[in-house]
């Protein structure tokens, strides 16, 4: 299974441009897509499952064409929308075989053992036969998580997928991507929360004001990140002087004040040990230094 994006542009009717030409090729495993809020992100994935229309562009989901072929690709999705919603009078398990009833699971008897699997799964068993909207906050997005894989689609994009779930229940849907991604599925992870990609994604795009800028692996943008993060033992008057010169990434209380982790091409005012970079930190980099939005006072001089 692959996805194929070509010059795939969208405008709003009020002139606000949400993406523009975007060239994306998503094959068969986890692919992530990062980026600030705003950056484009649910726009692409109203697009691609197909409730949303763009202004220009081409989008393949194997030989189908996303519009002329709608139909069959809807019938081959899973979809976690960021504003996900319930319906009110139905039970939890009620929800789930409601949505899993326009599945490829027609039979009665093998639904209700999906659906009893996939709510396993999720951690939702015990709480089968409670209203679904009395759920807590967590429970609801674990529910439609479930909705969003029961039914072995081809494709699943989720949206903010971890947002308002604690972090054994964020390891708990990491694992249950990583099992269906030894599949022939594409899976997109959409997220502004960089430990879900770093996590799960062999391959991911980073769009910023509805352009991607970069598209390669995790791997790749950690590497454009080493030698430019730093540790900088500080004391506590230090901190929001340090703050105004650099993005900062954590400060964490020491014995003697702060360490202060930023990134940076290169310090200056303070001493500082280079430490290894990870996707969080390589992020911040790109976004601050690799496109624009920070730029080093001696770069503009020269």
């Amino acid at each position: 299974m692959k996805i194929s994006i070509k010059d795939l542009s969208m405008v709003y009717k009020n002139g606000n441009r949400a993406l523009s030409d975007v060239n994306l090729v998503i094959n068969s495993g986890m692919y992530g897509l990062l980026g600030p809020n705003g950056a484009g992100k649910t726009t692409l994935m109203r697009i691609l499952v197909t409730l949303m229309k763009p202004s220009t562009g081409i989008v393949k989901v194997g030989d189908l064409d996303l519009m002329k072929d709608r139909r069959a690709i809807r019938s081959m999705l899973g979809y976690l929308p960021q504003d996900f919603t319930l319906f009110a009078k139905l039970r939890t398990w009620e929800f789930l075989d409601y949505v899993a009833s326009f599945t490829e699971l027609s039979n009665k008897r093998q639904r209700g053992t999906a659906v009893d699997e996939m709510l396993e799964k999720v951690g939702l068993f015990d709480v089968r036969d409670r209203m679904a909207n009395k759920l807590s906050g967590g429970m609801k997005r674990r529910l439609g998580i479930a909705q969003a894989l029961i039914g072995n689609p081809k494709i699943v994009i989720v949206d903010e997928p971890t947002t308002g779930l604690d972090p054994e229940e964020r390891i708990r849907f990491r694992n249950l991507l990583a099992d269906m991604s030894t599949k022939d599925i594409v899976i997109i992870l959409s997220t502004h929360i960089v430990g879900d990609i770093s996590s799960t994604c062999h391959d991911m795009a980073l769009l910023n004001e509805g352009k991607v800028v970069f598209n390669q692996s995790p791997d790749a943008l950690v590497e454009m990140a080493r030698g430019h993060v730093w540790a900088i033992d500080a004391i506590d008057s230090e901190v929001a002087v340090i703050q105004e010169k650099y993005p900062v990434i954590s400060t964490v209380p020491t014995a003697n004040g702060m360490e202060v982790q930023v990134v940076a091409d290169r310090l200056k005012d303070y001493a500082g040990r280079s430490i290894e970079p990870n996707l969080e930190h390589a992020y911040v980099y790109f976004m601050e230094y690799k496109i624009g939005r920070h730029v080093d006072d001696e770069v503009l001089a020269g």
